[in-house]
Order: C-alpha cells, then structure tokens, then sequence
C-alpha cells in the first residue's frame, strides 16, 4: 500500500453542512475504493495567498490514507468535477515524510489536550 496526503481547499460561501457532506463524500469514495484513513485534518477557514475565482479565503482540509492501486487519477477526477473544490494536491509520501506527518500529528493532539 502507498501512502498519500491530499490538501484540497473548499468554496468559502459553502454553509457549514456543505463543507462536512462535501469532506463526507470525499473520504467515503476513498474508503469505498479500499483506503484506510490515517488521519483528517480540518484547518479551517484560512486566507488564500492569491485569489482563486475571485474568492480570498477558503476552507482547508487534510486526508492521510493509504490506498492499494489505481486510485489517485480517478480521486482526482472527482475533484475536478465537484465545483465546491478550488484547489487541491495529493502527494505520494516516503518514509521520512510518513515519519514527519506522525510527528506532527502527535504535535496537534498534544496542542488539544493542553487546551482541555
């Protein structure tokens, strides 16, 4: 199995629902095909560096998944074809970006519990 991180940034007029059935959908097709899910992230609504049809802000979010196959091209594709998605970029992760990713999930759970 490979392992993979897809950043995708969502409209910012999406209601709240819409982001999460959108982010729903999206993890379902990937679990549909067989991924097992390491993590998701949402970040939240963050500024765009530049504007992307003609929107300066965005909701960011993060799937870590491993996934046995042909799976990506046609993932993307449904990117491509959901207008709520502006951006996004899957990348294949080696060892030391797996060994990276760990930490820094570590580092975010430790930031909530020292929130609580």
């Amino acid at each position: 199995m490979n392992h993979y991180e897809t950043v995708f940034i969502l409209n910012p007029v999406l209601s709240d629902v819409q982001v999460k059935e959108t982010v729903k959908k999206f993890e379902d097709y990937l679990v549909s095909k067989g991924a097992e899910m390491i993590s998701k992230e949402d970040w939240g609504l963050k500024k765009l560096a530049y504007t992307i049809q003609h929107k300066k802000s965005g909701f960011y979010h993060l799937f870590e998944y491993k996934v046995a196959g042909e799976v990506i091209a046609p993932f993307e594709l449904e990117f491509r074809r959901d207008d709520s998605i502006m951006r996004y970029l899957t990348v294949a992760l080696d060892k030391h970006a797996v060994a990276w990713a760990e930490k820094r999930r570590q580092r975010n759970s430790n930031a909530k519990a020292a929130k609580k």
